[in-house]
């Protein structure tokens, strides 16, 4: 082995980065640790293009071993299956800084695989990966353009945190992630709880600050073991590109003057046709060349037009869409809306469950539940296209989480409103930020189903055209201006502040001055877009809709939570049945009910009450009669009380037979009038009148059998009490002693114990 190892303290833990000892076949191999965390960063290359490809076949995929913190998969086969949601936004998170930093006519396959070995349980592995898979490129013979490095970035108590631990993410007002160079910012990830522009601004001079001494120790290492790069063919040939622009500029420049996106698409493949047929035909370029020629084209009118201050739709540079929104836009759902803004249309529907609806996540640093989640989905249709619908893709999960991170800094605490909550955005048209629409109709179809929001919050993507040092900027881009820009940058938040940002560069990084001119002028954006919003909606509806669950709780004993789920459950699984609700019992003896409608939630609670509520005197209740005997009547009532309704309790006159009014099964009332040892006496008359119809008469002869025995049995004791059969024993201090004296009795009882 020819192991070659840099390391530095950064962050106050130390950074390690090593190559030469594992995974030698491939182009380039590295491990990253960073306190205890180790990943294994890979890259492979074809070292010649494919035929036929006019694109960068770049794949990067970040994977996590359950054996890197001491896990065994759960499953049944036992083992690392399809990757998780952070696996596949972990690969977006490090594909996104390093895609753009590749020579424009580089087309080779390339693989990118950064495998978590050792997990250490308080620093993520997403920072040791990105920086892994920039090590590996630069020391690799890929024609890579870095080296670049990363970050992450907390808030907390007003300090700025560098690489905070899990432990203090939970914490943070921030979780910021940077990727850039020494000088300029390549990529931007954050999640906030209404932060200010300056302190968002401070937040990335900070962590891109902090980038410098990690990308000089990749440059250490590559100066060491780097390999030659591969050299880049550039075919184009500026004569015959000059050639068809100078034909085609005009009728490129009039398709992309038109408002409309379908028309605008015709008119732009009629002009792509005629080209095609005149070039093609004629064998002066194959169809892969004059594909790159049109495309260059096609982004030089583009950009020439907003250098001009004019947009493809005839919009100012800092002008959004038409908006138009409404809520209640479906029957029957909890909560819908509808967001329009210019062709991009989301309609996005609020769901609400109880606990057993929480999505459980199974990740190295432990089992956590999700009490809200996001859903993003894009249709074919939504582009006026035919295709193939599949599971969610990468796009799909990473627009979905952006929207998510838009959104939680105003969802309300559990213990505030008890519920799981389920929002699903689907895409029914698109041109341009759809990540951003859908924002904006979660917000609002979150206030109109009930949930308490502290803010409305809105979303906005900007994009950028740069040559050289001159730029523009620009609010609410479309589809062909992301496509044809330089930049995507997306920002949400609510009227206070910013909670969600994520930037995406085309171009070898960005600078500051760029950087916080855009986020004034989304902010300014956020701001009309907000006010277009209030029109529909202002804030949270009072109460749920008509066909919301009602969550209900309520506390019960420790020791009668085994009476109401029964043996085997047999109990609970009865109620849920009977009352259409779901049921759970926290082990605090908490009983939390869902439930369809406040009916249903008003007879589990009954039911529930009914089985641990415990007899009282002086209350009255309904039971069943279990047995008749001559002397009274066996009651069973609540869950498991019985007691004895006396022959003397159910009229003030005498009566020859219970049997004679009531059978065995029937439902009665009473009332419980006292209690003998653990026996319950109940009382009939007492509740409902005579059973026989008759009035009370003082004036006859009551016979009540239980006041003449307790009478009696008064009476003996207080004869006992006088009587002179009361005797005291002397005392003796000798306690060997067995005689009796005279006063005891002149046998003496024996006891054995076993």
């Amino acid at each position: 082995f020819k192991e070659v190892i840099k390391e530095l303290e950064w962050g106050g833990k130390k950074l390690t980065i090593s190559t030469g000892k594992v995974a030698r076949q491939a182009n380039a191999s590295v491990l990253v640790t960073y306190g205890e965390t180790t990943v294994m960063c890979n890259v492979t290359a074809q070292k010649t293009p494919k035929e036929g490809v006019d694109f960068f076949p770049l794949t990067v995929n970040y994977q996590e071993k359950s054996y890197a913190a001491g896990k065994i998969p759960g499953g049944f086969f036992k083992r690392e299956g399809r990757l998780s949601e952070k696996e596949t936004l972990t690969s977006r998170l490090i594909d996104r800084p390093i895609r753009p930093m590749f020579p424009e006519a580089y087309k080779n396959e390339t693989q990118i695989i950064c495998t978590v070995l050792s997990f250490d349980k308080e620093n993520d592995a997403d920072i040791p990966a990105l920086i892994g898979a920039s090590a590996a490129l630069t020391i690799s013979e890929v024609p890579f353009l870095g080296p670049l490095a990363a970050a992450k970035v907390a808030f907390i108590n007003g300090s700025y945190v560098l690489n905070p631990t899990l432990a203090e993410l939970a914490e943070t007002r921030l979780d910021l992630t940077i990727a850039g160079t020494v000088d300029s910012v390549l990529m931007v990830e954050s999640e906030a709880k209404e932060l200010t522009n300056k302190e968002m601004l401070d937040a990335v001079t900070f962590a891109q600050e902090s980038l410098k001494p990690v990308i000089d120790l990749i440059t250490e290492l590559a100066k060491e073991v780097g390999k030659d790069k591969w050299q880049v063919e550039d075919k184009f040939d500026s004569d015959f590109y000059k050639k068809i622009s100078n034909k085609y500029s005009k009728d490129f420049t009039a398709a992309f003057s038109i408002t409309g996106k379908l028309e605008r698409n015709e008119a732009v493949t009629a002009v792509v046709a005629k080209i095609e047929k005149e070039y093609l035909v004629a064998d002066e370029a194959n169809a892969l060349e004059l594909a790159t020629y049109i495309k260059k084209l096609e982004k030089e009118i583009v950009r020439t037009k907003v250098f001009n201050d004019e947009r493809i739709d005839g919009r100012k540079l800092d002008e959004i869409r038409n908006i138009a929104s409404e809520i209640n836009f479906l029957p029957r759902v909890h909560g819908s809306a509808l967001f329009t803004r210019g062709e991009t249309q989301s309609l996005s529907v609020v769901t609400l469950g109880s606990d057993d609806d929480e999505q459980l996540v199974e990740g190295l640093e432990g089992n956590s539940k999700e009490k809200f989640m996001l859903h993003y989905n894009f249709p074919p249709y939504s582009v006026g296209e035919v295709g193939m619908l599949r599971a969610p893709g990468r796009r799909e999960i990473g627009h979905g989480k952006l929207a998510k991170k838009s959104l939680l800094a105003v969802i309300p605490n559990y213990e505030d409103f008890p519920y799981t909550i389920r929002a699903v955005s689907e895409i029914t048209e698109s041109n341009g930020s759809s990540s951003m629409a859908t924002v904006c109709a979660t917000s609002m179809a979150l206030m109109s189903s009930g949930v308490p929001l502290s803010s409305p919050v809105s979303g906005i993507a900007m994009g950028l055209v740069m040559d050289g040092k001159k730029y523009k900027i620009l609010s609410d881009i479309m589809g062909d201006e992301d496509h044809l820009g330089d930049m995507d940058f997306k920002v949400a938040g609510t009227e206070k502040g910013i909670t969600a940002l994520q930037m995406d560069i085309k171009i070898t990084g960005i600078t500051f001055e760029i950087f916080a001119e855009a986020l004034d002028q989304a902010n300014a954006g956020r701001a009309h877009i907000l006010a277009e919003m209030s029109k529909t909606i202002t804030e949270s509806s009072k109460e749920l809709g008509e066909n919301a669950p009602v969550m209900s709780n309520i506390k019960i004993k420790e020791d009668k939570i085994r009476e109401v789920i029964g043996q085997g459950g047999k109990v609970i699984k009865k109620l849920c049945e009977d009352t259409d609700c779901k049921i759970s019992i926290e082990d605090s003896g908490e009983v939390k009910i869902c439930a369809p409608n406040k009916k249903a939630a008003d007879l589990a609670k009954s039911l529930i009450s009914s089985i641990v509520e415990e007899p009282e005197i002086g209350k009255s209740y309904k039971g069943v009669i279990h047995r008749i005997t001559d002397y009274g009547a066996f009651v069973n009532f609540l869950n498991n009380a019985s007691g004895l309704i006396h022959i003397s309790e159910f009229s003030s006159k005498r009566i020859s037979s219970v049997s004679s009014y009531i059978n065995e099964g029937d439902e009665i009332s009473f009332k419980i009038i006292g209690k003998d040892r653990d026996k319950l006496r109940l009382s009939y008359k007492a509740e409902n009148g005579n059973i026989d119809g008759s009035e009370d008469d003082s004036d006859e002869e009551v016979s009540n059998v239980h006041d003449l025995r307790s009478e009696k049995k008064n009476n003996y004791k207080k004869k006992n009490n006088n009587s002179s059969r009361q005797r005291k024993r002397p005392y003796n201090n000798n306690k060997n002693s067995s005689s009796i004296t005279e006063e005891e009795p002149k046998k003496k009882k024996k006891f054995l114990f076993w």
